[in-house]
């Protein structure tokens, strides 16, 4: 029986995985929206699934369906015959994605499709099968754009490029799925089959390099899969399941792989790295070295053959310290001209402005995501390649500022003689003294005690990159100058338009923390590792509230970044303080401000966990909880995604069940175009206070962020 499927692929991957099922034999596979459909017998889905490195998902549609509302939708569904999908005993579990649909909350369309399949087999049987968010048997999906919807079956389970031999929760910054676009893209299989090597100087945990040594040895990455979507399916087809794999294992090349090698300064990634390896099942068939950029080297003997160096160096622009890493790109440049000729190099890179200073000519350039982030491939042939000179910089002292620069040394003048002190009287030492008050001089400044941190937020394309930067430099030398900061007291950071970890990235791997106040409690910041600080200046009211709130009651704080809400909360007098967060560090730093203000001891709770999977586990009960969660959340220790436009709801009512009778829930984000579904949470008291929770020092961007009490009544 002939089947229509969709395979999801990331962003900027849909041509590459077209050609790679075509290669497979999958001679139906056509370009689509965010992926690629395609037909057949199982077998294609079955050799889409085993072989594909690019693929996120494959689904199966089950149902084309109209709907105009959400009780048309729950008549389509239980009208389709579930009986040839699953059995009574099984679990399942629906998702959805809405799009330009006059459906608009995608939590009560899941619900609804799942009490469409509850009430088939409830006609049928007598009784309904159950939900299993978890770990289910079977996962549905269901698409609605305008009227129109289509019912899916998942037959991957967790997505394609969870290869399973990645640390849990390990910082990675690449998905494997774009690992291998990547190598695809440098045509790394042709480079192995000719017996070419490969090289990766910034290898972090190495996921380049054990992907390129899984394709060189052609094998299958669905093979080492322990979890699939469809073994629960009634309509799967395990003897043609079997057959495929015995074939893939068969065409596994037993020969000794390529040459391949990363190197990495840090000595924790080179020790992921091998335990990377070692669960992916090629120990010593990579080897990883820790060096310095400046210590790469290619043995002579690897030289006539050839072969590839392709890394992802970082690209999170230090503004600050302008050479940080441009000097380190230049070096990159220099180096690889030096000991890789005869080599292809290609660099991955988040800003491409950092790829120019290699002062090597790219011949091919390609676009890919990172997440939401956009990022280009820049593609060189060394053969005979110098890089070119580079100006030196001037220092912030050489010359005079410009005339026109004035305006914005007087503007900060005002703003200062303003909150100087309102600050002083409220006892605040770290403020926002500067927001994009003039739109030549494009960055928000906040004052640390002695410290300034500028954020420079990203110019539209069409603006001149020269004058940007003159403009940055502008600044620089006005904080310099006029106000007598010097160089070491002045921290940038560049701001782009992105989603995701982009905030939590590192800039630099040493941690220099330093204490400030606030509230008359102590806090760590760091104004060099991260693009943001530690401490959100904004909810500094917020946090005055949580602490007027907290008095004798459990609080939670979910997403609780580096805990400031917790050390307000105990301060109030809090019996009971549990931070929840999905990273270690962040939870390493809320513990240090926990203890910095003698809050130690049983009675604070630090969880690492993804709080939408713990939130569905925990029975605990609070009489204050606050929920700040990021605009938009892909880790790779999450399965799927969260925005918070379209999943706040949900998470709203799961905090909410978690709250004592009478308890509040201060729900927060910072996502400028956010509406709260006020029809979907009906029953509840809310109020919204957004206005009264905005600092004197953030009247001027009044949208930074919603604020809303919730109260269990």
């Amino acid at each position: 029986m002939s089947h229509s499927f969709f395979a999801a692929a990331p962003k900027g991957l849909e041509e590459l995985l077209t050609q790679e099922l075509l290669d497979l034999g999958i001679d139906s596979a056509r370009v689509a929206r965010a992926g690629v459909r395609f037909q057949g017998e199982m077998d294609q889905a079955y050799l889409a699934l085993l072989w594909s490195r690019l693929a996120s998902r494959i689904t199966l549609p089950l149902m084309e369906f109209r709907a105009r509302d959400e009780e048309e939708l729950y008549e389509a569904l239980r009208g389709y015959d579930w009986d040839q999908e699953m059995s009574l005993d099984q679990t399942f579990v629906f998702d959805a994605d809405l799009h330009q649909s006059p459906l608009t909350n995608s939590h009560y369309v899941a619900l609804k499709a799942k009490d469409g399949l509850c009430d088939f087999f409830k006609d049928r049987f007598g009784e309904r099968p159950n939900v299993n968010p978890e770990d289910p048997d079977l996962k549905f999906h269901v698409f609605m754009e305008g009227h129109k919807g289509l019912l899916s079956l998942d037959l991957s389970g967790p997505p394609l490029f969870m290869r399973g031999y990645r640390a849990q929760g390990g910082v990675a910054p690449i998905k494997e799925s774009l690992a291998s676009g990547l190598l695809y893209r440098c045509r790394w299989p042709e480079i192995a089959k000719a017996g070419g090597s490969l090289f990766d100087p910034f290898c972090g945990s190495g996921t380049l390099l054990i992907e390129a040594v899984q394709m060189a040895l052609r094998v299958a990455p669905g093979l080492s899969r322990r979890k699939w979507g469809f073994t629960g399916w009634k309509r799967h087809q395990p003897e043609l399941w079997k057959q495929l794999c015995t074939e893939a294992e068969a065409m596994e090349l037993r020969s000794e792989p390529p040459t391949i090698i990363g190197f990495d300064q840090d000595a924790k990634a080179i020790e992921l790295a091998y335990a990377n390896l070692g669960r992916a099942g090629f120990p010593g068939m990579v080897q990883f070295e820790r060096r310095r950029l400046d210590q790469f080297s290619i043995h002579p003997s690897l030289l006539p053959k050839g072969g590839l160096v392709l890394t992802n160096p970082p690209y999170g622009e230090r503004l600050g310290d302008k050479e940080a890493l441009r000097s380190t790109y230049r070096a990159l440049g220099k180096i690889m001209a030096e000991k890789a000729q005869g080599f292809e190099l290609a660099v991955f890179t988040g800003n491409p402005e950092l790829g120019k200073e290699m002062g090597l000519l790219a011949h091919r350039t390609h676009k890919f995501y990172n997440g939401s982030i956009e990022c280009r491939l820049l593609r060189f042939k060394l053969e005979g390649q110098q890089p070119l000179e580079h100006k030196k910089e001037r220092t912030l002292t050489d010359r005079e500022p410009d005339l026109a620069s004035l305006d914005f040394s007087n503007r900060l003048k005002k703003n200062l003689k303003k909150l100087d002190p309102w600050a002083k009287k409220e006892g605040i030492s770290c403020y926002r003294i500067y927001d994009r008050d003039l739109p030549e001089y494009n960055v928000s400044i906040d004052l640390y005690q002695d410290q300034l941190y500028i954020s420079e937020f990203e110019a539209p394309e069409e603006m001149d990159q020269q004058v940007t930067r003159h403009r940055l430099e502008e600044i620089l030398l006005r904080l310099h100058q006029d106000f007598g900061y010097p160089q070491a007291a002045l921290h940038l950071k560049k701001r782009r338009k992105q989603k995701g970890k982009g905030q939590y990235e590192k800039f630099e791997e040493e941690e220099r923390l330093f204490e400030v106040e606030e509230g008359g409690l102590r806090f760590w910041v760091d104004l060099n590792r991260y693009l943001d600080t530690g401490l959100f200046l904004d909810h500094r009211i917020t946090r005055s509230r949580l602490r007027d709130l907290a008095k004798g009651q459990d609080f939670l704080n979910l997403f609780c970044y580096t805990g400031s809400a917790s050390v307000y909360a105990a301060k109030g007098g809090a019996r009971s303080t549990t931070s929840v967060d999905l990273s270690t560090t962040y939870l390493d730093w809320a513990e240090k401000n926990l203890k910095l203000n003698g809050f130690g001891g049983p009675n604070q709770h630090l969880i690492k966990a993804d709080v939408i999977a713990w939130l569905g586990k925990e029975q605990g009960k609070y009489g204050l909880i606050f929920c700040d969660p990021p605009t938009f959340s892909n880790s790779k220790a999450m399965e799927g995604f969260f925005e918070v436009q379209k999943d706040h709801v949900s998470l709203i009512w799961a905090c909410v069940k978690r709250l004592t009778l009478g308890g509040t829930l201060v729900f927060s984000n910072n996502f400028r175009g956010f509406k709260l579904d006020l029809e979907a949470l009906t029953g509840l008291a809310i109020q919204e206070i957004s206005h009264q929770t905005l600092p004197k020092d953030f009247e001027r961007n009044p949208k930074i962020h919603k604020t809303f009490l919730f109260q269990k009544t």
